[in-house]
């Protein structure tokens, strides 16, 4: 990736509904010559995905939990996060180093609606030592695009660069 894709990975970030057109305005290249670009970073898994950012309160999902998981045997891994992608209501899981094994992101409409979902399905996953939930209280900050570099390539301040500036 060069700066020209990295410029171009920000914006449709930030505006994913951007005109090829624009886009190409935005970073300077032909329209055709960013259309390769923007292909080519779909084709390498770099742009995996085009979504609209929706309000899940407004969709009746306003009560949200982060749910953490144990597993009682390493080889449930997979039957694990098989079973996790099969519930509409976990819109995000990670597996984790250490203890606990998993932070998975719920939605509910309601904590009865949520517990429900804990009784007749969470607590029943292939695998699962224990489960802890945390309501969440507010979303602080809200889920942006990545940051413009990754930290590899930020260039250290020290006594022979002090005059030089982090760029993102």
């Amino acid at each position: 990736m060069d700066s020209t894709d990295r410029k171009i990975v920000a914006i449709l970030q930030s505006e994913g509904r951007i005109t090829l057109t624009d886009l190409a305005d935005k970073v300077q290249l032909s329209v055709s010559r960013c259309q390769r670009r923007v292909r080519d970073l779909e084709s390498a898994g770099i742009i995996r995905g085009y979504r609209a950012v929706i309000d899940a309160a407004a969709l009746g999902y306003g009560f949200e939990v982060l749910l953490f998981a144990t597993l009682s045997r390493p080889d449930a891994v997979t039957e694990f996060d098989a079973a996790l992608a099969e519930i509409p209501e976990v819109i995000e899981a990670q597996r984790l180093f250490g203890e606990p094994d998993y932070l998975i992101r719920v939605v509910s409409a309601d904590l009865p609606s949520y517990q429900r979902l804990y009784e007749s399905v969470l607590i029943h996953l292939p695998g699962v030592r224990g489960l802890n939930s945390t309501i969440v209280m507010k979303q602080a900050v809200d889920p942006r695009p990545l940051p413009g570099r990754p930290p590899r390539e930020v260039h250290p301040v020290g006594p022979r660069s002090s005059a030089r500036s982090i760029q993102s």
